[in-house]
């Protein structure tokens, strides 16, 4: 036991800067084995193609773009016979004589995935016979005209 004249043990400068050190130090150490770790993980290769998936990707652009410039619209319900989809040019008027194929998915994974070929039912009214069961589906199609147009869409269905 000490008595109230004897120094004990006081914290000095030294004391706290060789803390401060310690403290950051272990931060610096635990980020840069985090770093390391992420990096050889992950080390940012989306693709082992990048060049041909930009000029997948720029092709993708053109055809949307051409989309756009036909004007077409596109509605997608369930319909007591199956998944209906209907098909309108700019002004409106229901499209026909198109051939129309789709494809029912779960929006969280690839199973259960449901092809789908459409029949004309009616003027721009095109059905599909396979409905989606319970839940939610999202629906991709695509729609050819007699020429080279090309509409596709996706739309979600509950």
């Amino acid at each position: 036991m000490t008595s109230p004249n004897e120094p004990g043990f006081r914290i000095s400068g030294r004391h706290v800067l060789f803390a401060v050190i310690a403290f950051f130090g272990v931060i610096i150490a635990v980020n840069a084995y985090f770093l390391v770790a992420a990096y050889r993980t992950f080390p940012g290769q989306v693709s082992e193609t990048p060049y041909e998936d930009g000029i997948g990707f720029n092709r993708t652009v053109a055809q949307r773009r051409a989309q756009a410039e036909l004007g077409w619209s596109a509605t997608a319900t369930n319909a007591a016979e199956g998944v209906e989809v209907a098909l309108r040019d700019r002004a409106g008027k229901l499209l026909t004589g198109l051939k129309v194929e789709g494809v029912l998915r779960r929006p969280a994974t690839q199973a259960g995935q449901i092809g789908l070929k459409f029949s004309e039912v009616s003027a721009g009214r095109y059905v599909a016979k396979a409905g989606p069961g319970s839940g939610a589906w999202d629906l991709h199609f695509a729609a050819q005209g007699a020429g080279s147009e090309l509409f596709e869409g996706e739309r979600r269905l509950t």
